[in-house]
C-alpha cells in the first residue's frame, strides 16, 4: 500500500487546478487550513528555483472531530496534505496522503474505520479531476 495516490492532469496554471481541488475538496466536506508554497520558500531559503508547488494541509472537521476525540495526540498526523505540482509546462500532478497508510501506525481499528472514510472522500477528490 502506498502512501499516497495521485493523478497527473494538463492545465494551463497551478491555480486552475488549484481552484478545482478546493472545489472538489469542499464538495467533500474539507477546508484548507494551511498552505505551504514550496516554490516560494525554496527561493526564499535556499535560493533554488522549483517549479510551481503547493502544498494545501486540507481537513474535514466531523472526521478530525472523530479521531481526535479517539486519540488527542492524533492531531500530530492532522491535516491531510493535497500537493498539486507542475512537473512540465501544463502538466501537474496532484497527490493526496493515503490516511489508511499514515493513521495505520496507530494501530487502533477505531481510528483506520474512519481513515478508511477520509480515505475514500479525497479519492474522490482525485478521480474528480479532468
Amino acid at each position: 500500500m502506498s502512501y499516497f495516490q495521485s493523478k497527473q492532469l494538463t492545465s494551463d496554471s497551478l491555480q486552475t487546478v488549484r481552484n478545482r481541488v478546493e472545489e472538489l475538496l469542499k464538495k467533500e466536506g474539507f477546508g484548507v487550513l494551511t498552505e505551504i508554497d514550496i516554490q516560494a520558500t525554496m527561493k526564499k531559503k535556499l535560493d533554488k528555483d522549483y517549479e510551481p508547488f503547493v502544498i494545501l494541509g486540507a481537513c474535514n472537521p466531523v472526521f478530525a472531530d472523530k479521531v481526535l476525540q479517539i486519540d488527542p495526540q492524533i492531531a500530530t498526523l492532522l491535516p491531510c496534505n493535497v500537493v498539486i505540482r507542475e512537473i512540465e509546462p501544463g502538466k501537474y500532478d496532484v497527490s493526496v496522503m493515503d490516511p489508511s497508510t499514515a493513521m495505520g501506525v496507530v494501530n487502533n481499528p477505531e481510528i483506520g474505520k474512519f481513515a478508511s472514510e477520509v480515505r475514500e472522500k479525497l479519492m474522490n477528490v482525485l478521480n474528480g479531476l479532468n
